[in-house]
C-alpha cells in the first residue's frame, strides 16, 4: 500500500468523551479546566487503566518519533552509519538547537557527506536563548540544523540513503515513510486511518490513545535478547532515558522529569500529547490535552507517573510540572495548576 492510499482524513474532535485532567485555581476555587484523555497499557497491550476515551483518534505528533526511528535500525541503516546512543537519543528529539544538540547532528551529517540543504524539514530560529541571541547578534540566518525536528530527519537522511531512495524523502509514498508507516502501524496494533502533515513536512500517521499507549507498552517490554524490533526498541529507549539532555535540553520537561527517574523514558509532542515508556512495569501511557495547552500536559504526564510509582511527587521536576503555584506581577501567591482528583486515584 503507497502513501497515496491513505488520505489525509477528517479528524473526529478529541473533545468527545474527553474527561477533566487537570484543573486551574484561583484562591480557593476553580477558574479553569484542561480536559483530555489518558490511557495506560500493559505488556499484552491491554488497556489498565483510562480516563476520558481510548479509543479517540489523534495525532501523536513528536511524541511518536521512536516510532519514527525503529526502520533506521531496523533496516540496518543506524550501524552502517554507525550511529552513537547519543545519535539515537537525537532521531528521537524534539531539542532546543543549542549547540549541544546542532553541534553533534552537524558532525553525523557531515561524516556522511550530507548538507543542510538535504534537509525537508525547513529552517527554524533556535529555540535555546544563548544560541538564538548569539544568531542574532551574528546577523546570522535561521538553518534547517536548528529545527527541533533536524535529528529525526537526520535519521530520515540516513535511512534513505541506505534504501536508495529520492531526495523528497518527507512526502507520504517516499520508501521512507512506507517504512516509518508500517512500523507504526505494526506497533500501535491497528491500521493508521489517516496522516496529517508535522511542522517539519513529515507525515504524521494518526492512531488511537490505545493505539500509541500500545506501542509504547511494547517498547517498554521489549527484550534485549529477542526479535530485530524489540532490539530495536530496547536501543532507542535506553539512548533517550540515558541522553534525557538531548531529547529536549536544560529547562525541558522531558529532559528534567527524565532525569528525576530511573531508566524511563517520556516524549512529548505538540498540542498536548505526551507518552511513557515504563521498562520496569512494562508499561506504556499516552496522554492527550482535548485543547493543547503543554501546562496541562506535563501536569497530567507528572501526575500519571506518580500513581504509577516511577515519579517522587517531592522531586522540583515533579513539584513544578504537577503542582506548581500560580504568582502575580508582585510576587503573591493567587492559585495553581493540579492534576484533577480522578487523575491521581
Amino acid at each position: 500500500m503507497d502513501g497515496s492510499e491513505l488520505p489525509q482524513g477528517k479528524l473526529e474532535s478529541p473533545a468527545l468523551n474527553d474527561a477533566v485532567l487537570v484543573e486551574v485555581t484561583r484562591g480557593d476555587r476553580v477558574e479553569s479546566v484542561h480536559r483530555g484523555h489518558a490511557v495506560v497499557c500493559d505488556a499484552k497491550g491491554g488497556v489498565l487503566w483510562s480516563l476520558g476515551d481510548p479509543g479517540a483518534v489523534i495525532y501523536p505528533r513528536s511524541s511518536c518519533k521512536m516510532i519514527q526511528a525503529l526502520p533506521l535500525i531496523e533496516s540496518g541503516a543506524a550501524d552502517e552509519a554507525g550511529l552513537s546512543p547519543q545519535e539515537l537519543a537525537l532521531a528521537c528529539a524534539s531539542h532546543q538547537g543549542a549547540a549541544i544538540h546542532s553541534d553533534p547532528i552537524s558532525r553525523w551529517l557531515a561524516r556522511q557527506g550530507f548538507r543542510d540543504e538535504d534537509y525537508r524539514c525547513g529552517a527554524e530560529t533556535p529555540r535555546d536563548t544563548s544560541t538564538r541571541e548569539a544568531l542574532i547578534r551574528a546577523h546570522g540566518a535561521p538553518r534547517q540544523i536548528h529545527n527541533n525536528c533536524s535529528g529525526k530527519h537526520a535519521g530520515f537522511l540516513t535511512l534513505n540513503r541506505h534504501l536508495g531512495g529520492g531526495p523528497d524523502y518527507e512526502l507520504p509514498d517516499h520508501p521512507v515513510q512506507v517504512a516509518i508507516r508500517q512500523a507504526f502501524e505494526e506497533v500501535t496494533g491497528e491500521p493508521s486511518p489517516f496522516y496529517g502533515i508535522d511542522g517539519c513536512s513529515a507525515p504524521n500517521f494518526a492512531t488511537s490513545m490505545t493505539g500509541l499507549a500500545r506501542a509504547m507498552a511494547r517498547f517498554a517490554a521489549a527484550d534485549p535478547e529477542s526479535d530485530p524490533r524489540e532490539r530495536a526498541m530496547v536501543r532507542l529507549r535506553e539512548a533517550m532515558a540515558a541522553h534525557p539532555e538531548l531529547v529536549a535540553g536544560e529547562g525541558r520537561a522531558c529532559t528534567e522529569l527524565m532525569r528525576a527517574m530511573d531508566g524511563v523514558a517520556i516524549k512529548t509532542g505538540a498540542e498536548g500529547v505526551f507518552i511513557a515508556i515504563l521498562p520496569c512495569e512494562k508499561l506504556g501511557v499516552a496522554v492527550k490535552i482535548t485543547d493543547g495547552t503543554t501546562r496541562a500536559s506535563e501536569c497530567a504526564i507528572a501526575a500519571i507517573l506518580v500513581r504509577l510509582g516511577v515519579l517522587d511527587p517531592r522531586h522540583p521536576a515533579a513539584v513544578k510540572r504537577m503542582t506548581p503555584t500560580l504568582r502575580n506581577w508582585r510576587g503573591m501567591q493567587v492559585g495553581a495548576i493540579r492534576p484533577a482528583l480522578a487523575l491521581m486515584g
